[in-house]
């Protein structure tokens, strides 16, 4: 089996990179990095596409908004652009696989609205291939709320999914779910194309239940690769399919570059990436 590349979801430098794209990349290639993950691309697609080539850097993943009729954004919700413009976006940009980044928790807590989601997955899915592109989804925590019948949604929406949709897994959210990490990657198969490279201390309960406290990424406490609970090693050797393994904080515990740089370290000297 082929050892996934390494990546970065450019989410973790989001100030640094929206201040000073080209020198972000730079940094980036500077540690070993070869791939990143883009986010907010669909606006910008040429603009990122000339700093990647410059700094000798490829997207083939890239995170976009799919299933949801608004995105939110810290300045207030605007309408999801149409599937044919992330899509063209991301053709231009080089990827290979738009992952739908967040789905909100409401929707995952009954049968009909796990429905809607795997339908318009399936939907972005056709859509997608006009472009020669595939799709993916991306979790949190809060679709492993829901229980049907002994099931969660999760399990629930890969089953109403074809299995040309492409599932990136985030370990550390995982976690924070519920779930055996490394069982739940070996479930997925070859399903499994990305992971989340994430670590840190698990919240003590799942902030997307109902009643829970209200929840942002400043109360997390996330660490370098290899020292907190998420099991990272056990599940990456877990995969059979995963083509990236991509490093990611939603809060850098310190300099970001060096936080990237600690994790890059962790699967290279690991074994986990070619």
């Amino acid at each position: 089996m082929a050892l996934p590349l390494a990546s970065v979801q450019l989410y973790t430098l989001a100030k640094e990179f929206s201040e000073d794209m080209s020198g972000s990349l730079d940094k980036l290639a500077a540690i070993g990095l070869r791939n990143v993950e883009a986010f907010d691309f669909v606006r910008r697609p040429d603009e990122i596409r000339a700093a990647l080539d410059a700094s000798g850097l490829a997207s083939p993943t890239g995170h976009a908004p799919l299933l949801s009729d608004e995105l939110w954004t810290p300045d207030g919700s605007i309408p999801t652009p149409a599937p044919e413009v992330v899509f063209e976006a991301a053709a231009k940009i080089g990827m290979t696989t738009v992952i739908d980044p967040f789905v909100p928790a409401e929707r995952w807590l009954t049968e009909e609205g796990v429905a809607d989601i795997a339908e318009r997955m399936n939907r972005a899915a056709e859509k997608a291939a006009e472009f020669g592109l595939t799709v993916g989804y991306h979790n949190h925590a809060q679709e492993f709320v829901a229980d049907f019948g002994g099931q969660t949604a999760y399990e629930r929406f890969l089953e109403l999914t074809d299995d040309r949709v492409e599932i990136e897994l985030d370990l550390f959210w995982a976690l924070t779910g519920g779930q055996d990490v490394p069982a739940l990657v070996k479930s997925l198969g070859d399903r499994l194309v990305a992971v989340h490279v994430k670590d840190g201390i698990a919240p003590a309960s799942n902030p997307w239940a109902p009643g829970a406290d209200a929840f942002g990424s400043d109360s997390l406490e996330q660490l370098r690769a290899g020292t907190g609970d998420v099991p990272l090693a056990e599940s990456l050797q877990a995969g059979t399919g995963i083509k990236f393994a991509v490093i990611e904080y939603d809060k850098a515990p310190g300099d970001v570059f060096e936080d990237i740089a600690a994790s890059y370290a962790f699967l290279k000297n690991g074994g986990f990436i070619a």
